[in-house]
């Protein structure tokens, strides 16, 4: 099965043009599944098999996420022997995937996205360029992932927008807003030329040594400004993005336009949201029917 995995995921990396990030998550999750049965040729693999390694899983006390993009990786994986006729039946066709992100993660306040943002020292290099990072994260709602791919001519300071490539390669241009603009500007007049050295750096966020900035590496400074700030929530990169969709919604955005913002590519993704919008039409009802109250 390891060839196959192989194949597989020179087909995600090649054809589907998968970031490395997702392709290593798919093969992560197939060599797990190919650890329950070893030396077992994938044509004798049966739908119960499948369903049993994934039972393996809740048994290791894995989450329903976790499981669910098992499965999903799984579904993947059999639907390319099919489409490469290494099978003829997909044992895996008729399992249902448990839906993902039934609770929302951990959510920041808009004070809270305040007082985090502020907390950069904009007297220093490192401090103007972190309070550019935060402010295009929580303005655009990108991911991380997006955040230190983007390069200096995916911006458009004039328009006060940017163009980044997310999931499956799919571009889309964000608006940053005047604050975050303005950071940017700031970054660009002020930090970055200290950080670059003079050095020609295609990505537009740099570390003090001047190469492009790292997940790991924003991931370290923003856990140092949650703790600056003493937020007691439990943020981590992603949890931008969450506030952003959020407090865009709170505030009447609709989700056709937050889906687009976000990147996603069905709306269904969008509606782990829901529940605000569903608060926020109680609220107007409330407010305005003329026999609510």
């Amino acid at each position: 099965m390891d060839a196959l995995i192989q194949e597989f995921s020179d087909y995600l990396r090649i054809e589907k043009r998968h970031s490395p990030h997702t392709v290593a998550g798919y093969c992560r999750d197939l060599r797990r599944f190919s650890r329950i049965f070893p030396g077992a040729s994938v044509s004798c693999l049966t739908t119960v098999d499948i369903r049993g390694f994934l039972l393996v899983l809740r048994d290791e006390g894995l989450s329903a996420s976790s499981i669910a993009r098992s499965l999903s990786s799984i579904k993947s994986f059999f639907r390319y022997l099919c489409q490469d006729k290494k099978l003829d039946e997909n044992p895996a066709e008729i399992l249902e995937t448990p839906r993902r992100w039934r609770k929302l993660p951990n959510l920041l306040s808009v004070a809270d996205v305040d007082k985090l943002l502020n907390s950069p020292d904009s007297n220093t290099a490192m401090g103007i360029r972190d309070k550019a990072m935060l402010e295009v994260l929580y303005a655009t709602g990108m991911r991380v992932s997006e955040l230190i791919s983007v390069k200096g001519h995916n911006l458009d300071l004039v328009a006060g927008c940017l163009r980044t490539m997310g999931k499956g390669s799919k571009e889309r241009i964000v608006p940053m807003g005047m604050v975050a603009r303005k950071s940017v500007e700031d970054y660009l007049l002020n930090s970055r030329p200290v950080f670059a050295k003079g050095k020609k750096v295609e990505e537009l966020f740099l570390t003090r040594r001047g190469k492009a900035m790292t997940r790991q590496g924003f991931w370290k400074l923003l856990k140092g400004y949650v703790r600056h700030c003493n937020i007691k929530a439990d943020v981590s990169p992603h949890t931008l993005r969450h506030a952003f969709a959020t407090h865009l919604l709170e505030r009447g955005a609709d989700l056709r336009s937050v889906q687009q913002l976000l990147g996603h590519s069905d709306i269904s993704t969008t509606q782990i949201y829901t529940h605000i919008l569903e608060k926020r039409m109680l609220e107007v009802h409330d407010q305005f029917h003329p026999r609510a109250g």
